[in-house]
This record gives structure tokens, sequence and C-alpha cells, in this order.
């Protein structure tokens, strides 16, 4: 088990308390304790740092996010230094480097691992949080920092029968270390999301048979894997500061060059050659974001992106009618998904499509999974089912804050919050990426947010506060103004886990500030100007 802080938890007091060592909570651990110089310490109930990198061990898990932004900048020299071998690391990859991040500045000393925390409730007396872990140890700390995770809540789909199945069953979320080699097996994928494509590609060329489970057919767009490119780095490790403001300062911060050509603008020639580019380009968001800038806000710009993928599929799946079980018929207006070769997959004659929308599962067996159509023999179940976006982890916290109100309570409807960073009547509780923060990429997002909210506390402490609370009206105010720049984009009219459709029984509700980065940082810094107004200080 990796070097950690003490065992000996019952009693302790902190100023403040750490949720999490995935990105978040690693850099949130290293900015409080090190250069706030405060009494620190962080908790999680993995064995060891990573968060989401840590659990998701399936095959063919890697980033499909530029590695240029998917990465602290705090520390410049390892920002300079650290040579990603690919743009889009494999998992092995991204944990090494949080690993090397967390041993270059001695972070697991001071982390406890396998230690879930189950409550967390504040003592209006004291001003503090009681946090109550898995094994009943009781932890007082003046902050709370919940890094948990924007996609780490797995979403367990319950199947009858599933305990009567004699091989191997996995979630892809929750992958062991000991999981045994799938060649030649016969493979169930269930989920063709972002975890499901990557599990199709690496697994259908040494599966005996891969069968793959869809409900909804997805817009897949190539990935373009390769080395890490040298001028990127060159970009990096010329101008690091600079690199990182330019990246901050777009909508994204994906590290694309944001289109803000209308697609309807140029004729469709024109229009046809910009969409190939990108395709043979790969970059995965880049097809979105790069391509036009009105595809996510107008169906006609959106329409003209759909055909051209659709056209796709057709040209490369040999089987028409397979092709056309394949092609979705809704807008695309989900978080892009990006892999290098999914629909040539299904031109290989050990791997065949499943539609769950002709054919749904009724059970699990003895054997395998059988369907309204057909009973299918399977050695291995993989649920690629995807997670309880956004708000799942938090809600995994039984958290009262004042005057007794549970935050199950407070979100049973859908959830509300102010900047994704405080909760109105929760004082002292601040998140990393919480509901109603920015739609972007995370890592140095998260850097961003973290300093912001520390800075916060800073100001508290200096003039001798010991609660900060957000102003319930300021709060009403902001989820309205992102619910508003939600309604501007096409996203609410699809499915998916970021209105929380994915999970049955989540109330559905946009939970992103849509107005991109540069926008969000304006209006951090106009608070900062008002002198932090739209929170309340208490001594």
């Amino acid at each position: 088990m990796p070097a950690s802080a003490s065992n000996t938890l019952d009693g302790l007091t902190l100023e403040v308390a750490v949720i999490g060592s995935g990105v978040g909570g690693l850099y949130a651990l290293q900015r409080l304790r090190d250069q706030l110089g405060l009494q620190a310490e962080a908790f999680d109930d993995a064995g060891g740092v990573g968060g989401t990198w840590y659990w998701n061990r399936y095959p063919g898990c890697r980033v499909d996010t530029d590695a240029s932004v998917y990465c602290y900048s705090f520390d410049e020299d390892l920002f300079r230094s650290w040579q990603w071998s690919e743009r889009y690391p494999r998992q092995p990859e991204v944990l090494a480097y949080l690993n090397a991040v967390a041993d270059k500045h001695d972070l697991k000393r001071s982390i406890h691992f396998n230690t879930r925390i189950l409550t967390a409730h504040w003592d209006e007396t004291a001003a503090v949080w009681r946090l109550t872990t898995a094994r009943g140890e009781q932890v007082a700390a003046r902050y709370l920092v919940e890094g948990v995770g924007l996609l780490s809540s797995a979403n367990l789909p319950v199947f009858p029968g599933a305990e009567r199945f004699k091989g191997q069953i996995y979630h892809a979320a929750r992958w062991p270390e000991a999981a045994g080699d799938l060649a030649g097996k016969r493979i169930g994928v269930i989920g063709t999301g972002s975890t499901g494509i990557q599990l199709v590609t690496a697994l259908a060329p040494t599966a005996g048979h891969l069968l793959v489970f869809q409900r909804t057919p997805q817009y897949v767009v190539p990935l373009g894997c390769g080395p890490f490119p040298a001028e990127r780095r060159a970009q990096m490790t010329a101008d690091p500061a600079g690199y990182v403001a330019r990246t901050l300062n777009t909508a994204a911060v994906f590290g694309l060059e944001e289109s803000t050509t209308p697609a309807l603008s140029v004729s469709a020639a024109a229009r046809q050659q910009v969409y190939e580019a990108a395709w043979q380009k790969g970059g995965g968001f880049g097809f979105m974001l790069e391509t036009f800038g009105d595809i996510i806000i107008s169906r006609e710009a959106n329409d003209t992106a759909t055909d051209f993928i659709r056209a796709k599929i057709r040209q490369t799946v040999q089987d028409p009618a397979l092709a056309e079980k394949l092609c979705p018929r809704d807008l695309y207006a989900k978080r892009p998904l990006a892999v290098d070769g999914y629909y040539d997959c299904f031109n290989r004659d050990n791997v065949t499509l499943v539609d769950l929308k002709a054919a749904p599962i009724v059970e699990i067996n003895e054997s395998g999974i059988r369907t309204t159509h057909e009973d299918i023999p399977l050695d291995v179940i993989i649920f690629a089912t995807g997670f309880d976006a956004v708000t799942g982890n938090y809600l995994k916290i039984d958290t009262v804050g004042r005057h007794g109100r549970r935050l199950q309570q407070q979100w049973a409807r859908g959830p509300a919050a102010f900047m994704g960073m405080t909760i109105a009547d929760f004082p002292n509780l601040f998140m990393i990426f919480g509901p109603f923060g920015p739609f972007t990429s995370q890592p140095l997002v998260h850097e961003y947010q973290i300093n912001w909210m520390t800075n916060l506390m800073l100001h508290a402490r200096a003039g001798d506060y010991r609660s900060i609370d957000t102003d319930p009206h300021a709060q009403e105010n902001w989820v309205a103004r992102c619910c508003r720049g939600a309604e501007l984009t096409l996203f609410p009219q699809v499915d998916s886990w970021i209105n929380g459709a994915n999970v049955p029984g989540k109330p559905r509700a946009s939970m992103f500030f849509m107005e991109g980065m540069a926008a969000y940082m304006q209006q951090l810094d106009e608070i900062v100007r008002e002198d932090y107004a739209p929170f309340v200080l208490g001594r």
C-alpha cells in the first residue's frame, strides 16, 4: 500500500480536509499545504492517487483531451520537462504522471488512502465540518474541499439474474487490477459511450467474439492518436505561462483553435473540405469546436455535421443494414466521442452489434444475456454504462449544512450551486468542478478554481471570519444564468450525462455554465472587485 498519512484519524482536527486525490484533489492539497502553509490532509477510498485514473484500468482507456492541457501548470519545471509519449496518453501513462507529481511534492504522506468519508455535518457553534469515515473515525475541519470527480461515480445498472452468471462481470469504471486475459473469449460490452467505444476498439482484434450491446448509436469521430507533437512541446517549453493563459482564455480549454465561422456562411463544397480535413486530422473535440462555431447552437449547422458523419459511417461499414443501425438520428450535441477505427470494427467477422432498441435485455442468466429475441452465450460481460455525472459523488456523502439541511434533499429536484464551487447554507464547503461550473476540459480549470477558492479562504482568514456562506439570491441568479445559457445551445435537446438523462430517476437539469471559460474568469474577477459581495462572511 502506498505511503500515506497516519492511520490514527479519530479526533484529528484540520484547517482543511480534502476529499479525493485525483487531478483536482492532488493540486488542492499541494496548494493548501505547501503554497499556503495550512494544515491540510486528504482522504480517498482508493488505494493510491489518481482518482478516475486509478479506477479506470480497462483495455483501451486513454485521455481523449490533448495532453498539453491535461496536466498541471503550477509546477513550471514539470510542465516544461514531462515527456508525454502520445498526444492522447493511455491510462498507465496518466497514472504514472499523477504519481510522479504526488511523489515530487511528497503529497502521499498527507493522504489517507482506503478511507471513505461517509458523512459531513456542519457544526454551527464551532464553525467546523465534522466528518465520519467508513470505519467510524471522527475528523473536524474548518474548511472542506471536495475533489470527488465530475465523471467518477459509476452508473451501475441492475439486471435480473446477474448473480447467477458463471463468467466474469466487470464494470469499466472499477476495473480490477487482477482482471484476466480476455483474448479468445466471448465478450459482451454493454454501452457505447466514451468508455464503450474505447473498449470495443481495444478488444475487437483479440476477442474470440465481441458483442456490442448498443442502446443509442453515437457520433464517433477519429481521435488521431500518435506521438506528442514536437511543435506543441516547443510552445509549452518556450512560454509555459503564456501557453496556459492563452488556453484558459478560450471557451472550452481544449488547446484548440476554436472556430467562429458559421457553417452555412461557406459553400457546401468548402464546408465538406473543412469537415474532411478535420476527419483526416483527428483530434476528437476539434471536429465540433475547430470546424465551425455554431455546430452546438444552430440546428441547421448541426445537420451539416451529422450528415457528414453519417456518410462516413455508411462509407466505412460494409453491411448497409448494419451501417444504418450505427447511424445516430439525433443531434450532435453530447460530449464528443473520439477513437480511431471504431466503425471499422464492425467489418470484422468476430464483432456483432446487438440493437437493444429492437431487442432489449430481459435478464442475465448462467450462460450470458437473454434479450427479447435470443439467448446470447458469453464468457465475460463488461458494463460500460458511464457515470452518475457531476452530482453523483457529492450525494454519496451524507452532507448536512446549516439548519439541518441535507444536500440530498436540497438537490432532490436538481442541483443548485454558485460558480460550480459553493452551495448556499453549506458554509466553508468548496467543490472542485461542481454543478454550474464551466463546460470545459478540467485540469487547468481545476487549478484556476482552486487558486480562486483558496484566495477567498485567505480573505476570510485575514478578516478573522470563521465562516464563508453563499448568498442564496446570488446562487439563484447564477443558476438562472447557466440555465439560460444552456437553452441557447442544443445540449438540452439530447439525452446525455450532461443533463443527467443517462441515470434512471435522476432529475433532468442543465448543470454547466455554457458561456465559456473566458466569460467564467471575467465573472470571478468581478466578484473579487466587488470584495466578494456574493458571499456572507461570519465571525
